[in-house]
């Protein structure tokens, strides 16, 4: 799900950053224009390139000419909507080159999909949001369950999330948690003091047991179970599982996936703190 108030530019940690080296404001915003852009988009109009990323109309006006000029973006003529171009291809070619994690967690994540007969994601962290970087399926399950790489998902309400968010040293997940509640998802807006509360108990479960499990939360009936990957000089990744309500309850969760999912997950470390 996509989660528009991710994609605009935080200003506290601006402001904050901005005490220590200048930050390019135009530039911060020309690259909130191309993020909002999703897997599941082919063209999108200025008003809602001003939605998801929170700024004037006018501005991403501005911004999307440059970004045409630059060959970045296309424009219809038409319909006078913008779609990326393979240009911004090579603005990822460097986080793609490195594949290591991929190949170390792809045939992993397969069958662990197969075994379990769960879907399984990689994710990681972008502002607000984690991005599925990685999907296997598994061929017990509908298809459409998935979700799809590039998929978003809320940092602050999703187990995956809060099983990233437990990795982090207290000041940063501390930092992010504050900034989700200026900036909530839609499901913080419903039930804040709950959500709240699930957190700091899934948080705590990762601390003790190293994963934490949602059972049909915020309205979806999927369960999710999630641990963190934490790798050597890199940010750390979330590997999660999930599977429907019916199928995957907490006994289940506690008993089988959940560890199975840790012993994984430190599998896949492993790898990479060899040479």
């Amino acid at each position: 799900m996509l989660h528009p108030h991710s994609l605009r530019p935080d200003a506290d940690a601006v402001s904050a950053e901005g005490a220590r080296r200048p930050i390019v404001t135009p530039f911060a915003r020309a690259l909130s224009v191309l993020a909002a852009f999703t897997p599941a988009d082919r063209w999108l109009g200025n008003g809602e390139l001003a939605h998801r990323t929170g700024l004037p109309a006018s501005t991403v006006t501005r911004m999307a000419r440059t970004l045409v000029a630059l060959g970045y973006l296309r424009t219809s003529a038409d319909t006078r909507q913008f779609c990326l171009t393979p240009a911004t291809l090579t603005l990822g070619y460097r986080a793609a080159a490195d594949t290591a994690i991929h190949r170390a967690a792809g045939e992993q994540m397969h069958q662990f999909a197969e075994r379990h007969q769960v879907h399984v994601n990689l994710s990681s962290r972008d502002r607000l949001d984690l991005v599925v970087i990685d999907a296997r399926r598994t061929s017990a399950l509908p298809a459409a369950l998935q979700l799809g790489v590039g998929t978003r998902l809320s940092l602050a309400s999703t187990a995956a999330g809060w099983a990233l968010l437990a990795s982090l040293p207290d000041t940063e997940r501390d930092y992010l948690l504050r900034s989700a509640e200026r900036h909530p998802p839609c499901e913080w807006n419903r039930e804040p003091r709950m959500l709240r509360r699930r957190s700091s108990e899934a948080i705590g479960q990762v601390r003790e047991g190293g994963f934490c499990v949602a059972l049909g939360e915020t309205g979806q009936p999927m369960t999710m179970v999630a641990a963190p990957i934490h790798l050597p000089g890199r940010a750390p990744l979330a590997v999660s599982c999930m599977g429907p309500a019916t199928l995957t309850g907490r006994t289940r969760s506690v008993r089988e996936l959940g560890p199975a999912l840790v012993r994984m997950a430190q599998e896949i470390q492993c790898t990479q703190d060899r040479p």
